[in-house]
């Protein structure tokens, strides 16, 4: 049987950066997805023509995602094409962060409507457009999925985090100082340490 992993990385992040799970997943053929989408509704044509481009050549598709990656895979309805998920700091509440950085940023909605967009100082531009966006199309994802999550994440709160984890029938693995970014040598061996329990228990399950 031939699976593919395929990591998509998050915001600012590297094609290269799926090197990293090569040695996590020897039996399988490992790539990355450099995509251009930098909002939800370029991901969704982008994210589903590259899935299905390669779901017919493989047995199954296994998803590494991280943070926004991880956001838009969800939002761009491959789900029936990824046989497992791997999240990293997912963004699972995008309405919830907006509402965030607009607070930070002493933004309030009735100001956003009539501006559009609005420079903001954490990063892009809030828009209008955007959170109408998020919030006319709620996130539907039913592929069994493990994340990890850092307690010192600064983009989405423990809170926020369980309940999507509850709400999908997900597993959530929580870091004791992890951050949202995993890049020390301490949060990448987590990291790895996380995905290879995983799958020794998937495996043990295979073997009963």
């Amino acid at each position: 049987m031939s699976t593919l992993v395929v990591y998509v990385h998050g915001k600012d992040g590297l094609v290269q950066e799926a090197e990293h799970f090569k040695e996590l997943f020897p039996e399988c053929e490992v790539v990355g997805f450099d995509y251009m989408a930098e909002n939800p509704w370029e991901a969704v044509p982008e994210f589903s023509t590259y899935f299905a481009r390669l779901f017919p050549q493989y047995d199954s598709i296994i998803l590494i995602a991280n943070s926004l990656g991880a956001y838009f895979s969800m939002q761009s309805g491959i789900a029936p094409m990824i046989r497992k998920a791997y999240f990293i700091s997912p963004v699972v509440d995008m309405e919830k962060l907006i509402q965030n950085m607009m607070e930070w940023n002493n933004v309030t909605e009735e100001e956003l409507r009539e501006q559009g967009t609005i420079p903001n100082q954490y990063g892009d531009d809030l828009s209008w457009e955007y959170l109408s966006y998020v919030r006319e199309h709620p996130l539907e994802w039913d592929v069994p999925t493990e994340i990890l999550y850092g307690d010192q994440d600064n983009l989405t709160s423990i809170e926020t985090m369980a309940a999507f984890a509850e709400k999908h029938h997900a597993g959530l693995t929580v870091m004791p100082g992890g951050e949202h970014w995993f890049h020390t040598e301490e949060q990448m061996q987590f990291l790895d340490n996380w995905i290879q329990k995983l799958r020794d228990e998937n495996e043990n399950k295979l073997n009963d």
